[in-house]
């Protein structure tokens, strides 16, 4: 697959890093290869501003008819990341290749959006909020956050780590394969690398370090998260996003 076809039909939507089947998202192990091989193909160069990147990789600019509002202050899209009419990105945010946000999307300041993570639409990614991004190990499936998901201030969600639709993560949370996180409403563990349920409402938590003598003894904890709730009208109600704000 060549690569510079492959980064221009991504930042059209025309294709995709990663894809839904049967239920499962997918990794696209073509494109990623593409991805990779404009990186080799890429030469340095200087950017206006002082920067210094691959010549074949340089930011995206934005016209009116994108319909993508990028307030001014040190935000960047980098070329081969598809962002949809409707996105507001706040400054600063990044958005890395490969990645697609899709419709009436919220990237609020400090935010990223790792390399070929896949947000969907009318998603709201608050404040400080970190999607890890994959382009290796190849075949490995990037964050997914599915329509209409809730993403608090500081939250970080990495390691192919799924959310749900619906989902609502709370400020502060941290997901990765390592962190289990316990599902109170139904009385389960989720299984490493499962999907956050659709509509699940997760926070902290903490769980005790029984595993080491010393650690119990000082009654230390270990991070996990917890589905509390599962999204009601209330729920609902509060994280109402505002269509005056687009």
């Amino acid at each position: 697959m060549n690569w510079e076809d492959t980064l221009n039909k991504l930042e059209k939507g025309e294709l995709r890093s990663a894809i839904k089947e049967n239920g499962k998202w997918i990794a696209q192990t073509q494109v990623k290869e593409a991805i990779l091989a404009a990186f080799k193909a890429g030469e340095l160069k200087e950017f206006a501003g002082g920067f210094v990147d691959k010549h074949n990789l340089a930011p995206r600019e934005f016209k009116v008819d994108n319909k993508v509002r990028m307030v001014p202050g040190g935000s960047s899209v980098r070329r081969g990341a598809f962002v949809a009419s409707g996105v507001i990105i706040m400054p600063p945010a990044y958005i890395n290749v490969g990645a697609y946000v899709d419709a009436g999307t919220m990237v609020d300041s400090h935010a990223l959006v790792g390399s070929c993570a896949q947000i969907g639409k009318n998603v709201h990614l608050s404040a400080g909020v970190q999607i890890g991004g994959v382009l290796e190990p190849i075949g490995q499936t990037p964050v997914v956050i599915e329509d209409n998901a809730f993403i608090g201030a500081g939250a970080v969600i990495v390691e192919g780590i799924q959310v749900s639709e619906g989902a609502v993560i709370a400020p502060g949370v941290i997901l990765s394969k390592g962190i289990p996180v316990y599902d109170c409403v139904n009385e389960r563990i989720l299984t490493p690398g499962e999907p956050i349920p659709a509509h699940a409402v997760v926070v902290p938590g903490t769980r005790p370090f029984s595993k080491n003598v010393w650690a119990k003894e000082h009654n230390l904890q270990l991070q996990c998260a917890l589905i509390i709730k599962y999204k009601d009208a209330k729920t609902s109600a509060s994280l109402t996003l505002e269509d005056l704000l687009r």
